[in-house]
């Protein structure tokens, strides 16, 4: 099999690529009006979770029938990550204005709560229907339960970050990248789990319905 050739390692690397490039983009747009940034994020994560699967089609497709499907419940998830990006960042704010430990030591307590309570929010609400806290609750036992592997994630995430945010040319090129890698990096860490708990009995889930349904 050549390298070159549809079934090649360059050509699945360059369509994963373009894959990423147009999720990426379509958060962004989908995004716009800030209050829709939940819905937009499941709809990537719905995609992304198909790509750790080797099983997505049209990305586009996929992401604005998923934006559809979980706008009733993605808009309190997104509203309610908002609130937690604002409390984290007011207290880091307070810090910097005041200089006193204080502000410091609620704002990285906050921030590894509000981390543990959403890191895997959103792919859950894209796998899954169930009500907004059960939601943030599963996340935090999820995470609880895979503490090393999430200390890990929280790694890979922190290292990307960094990344994107590194010079004005890396900002440019993670905003055109930024948003599909760091959802298809918790995807690579999500799904194992999600399978490994479904299979047994007594989930810390609380499985209802699965929304990802196959085109």
């Amino acid at each position: 099999m050549s390298f070159f050739s549809p079934e090649g390692g360059l050509y699945r690397f360059i369509t994963r690529f373009w894959d990423i490039v147009k999720l990426s983009v379509l958060w962004i747009v989908f995004s716009l009006p800030i209050v829709t940034i939940g819905p937009a994020t499941i709809a990537v994560f719905s995609v992304t979770m198909k790509m750790i699967d080797e099983a997505e089609g049209y990305v586009a497709h996929q992401f604005v029938k998923a934006f559809k499907a979980n706008l009733r419940n993605g808009i309190p998830l997104g509203l309610l990550f908002i609130a937690c990006v604002e409390v984290v960042n007011f207290d880091f704010q307070m810090f910097q204005r005041d200089g006193g430990m204080m502000p410091l030591v609620f704002g990285l307590i906050a921030l590894f709560v509000f981390m543990m309570g959403f890191v895997y929010a959103f792919p859950l609400s894209a796998r899954y229907e169930n009500t907004l806290f059960r939601t943030i609750k599963n996340s935090s036992d999820i995470a609880t339960r895979y503490f090393v592997r999430t200390l890990s994630l929280f790694f890979l995430l922190f290292v990307e970050i960094m990344l994107i945010f590194f010079n004005l040319t890396t900002i440019f090129v993670g905003a055109l990248i930024g948003p599909g890698c760091i959802c298809l990096t918790i995807s690579g860490y999500a799904v194992p789990f999600f399978r490994e708990i479904e299979k047994e009995e007594g989930a810390v889930i609380h499985k209802q319905t699965e929304t990802d349904a196959e085109d």
